[in-house]
């Protein structure tokens, strides 16, 4: 079961592994990225950095809706972790259980312009963002779990 979509550009690092999986209850991470699955070197440093009572899955985009569509995964307690607008909503176009996308963190890049202190986005992602509004899906943004929820749309 999905406990949280969360959009970081820097995927697995500190405050995923010190607050969210906790404060959701992960027992495994997933790590949805079609670069990352093909790099042994980017894998290695995203298995340094994940806490050590979860497991930790790197997998391409279509990877990832195969093996979140498969039965066996639904007891699993999973953090999916994205690091585009495109790729969350690629996720939820093909997981109807995806409801909720958390935005934790899109840095500065070219073409992106600055909605909070730690997202930016560009006018190609701002298209995303309004057509999974459309489609009901909660978009909030938190750094952490402790952080006020605030929806993206009042940000945009």
């Amino acid at each position: 079961m999905i406990r949280l979509l969360r959009i970081d550009d820097r995927l697995v690092h500190g405050q995923v592994a010190l607050t969210w999986t906790p404060a959701v209850g992960a027992e495994c991470l997933v790590v949805a990225n079609d670069k990352v699955a093909k790099d042994d070197f980017l894998k290695m440093t995203m298995n340094l950095a994940k806490p050590a009572n979860a497991k930790l899955l790197i997998k391409s985009i279509a990877d990832t809706v195969t093996f979140l569509s498969d039965e066996r995964s639904k007891p699993m307690k999973i953090l999916v972790l994205v690091n585009s607008v495109q790729d969350a909503a690629a996720l939820a176009g093909a997981l109807p259980e995806i409801r909720s996308i958390n935005f934790g963190g899109i840095r500065a890049r070219e073409g992106a312009r600055a909605i909070s202190k730690a997202i930016t986005v560009t006018d190609a992602d701002v298209i995303v963002i309004r057509d999974l509004l459309a489609r009901g899906i909660e978009l909030e943004v938190r750094q952490v779990p402790t952080d006020e929820l605030r929806s993206i749309e009042t940000l945009l």
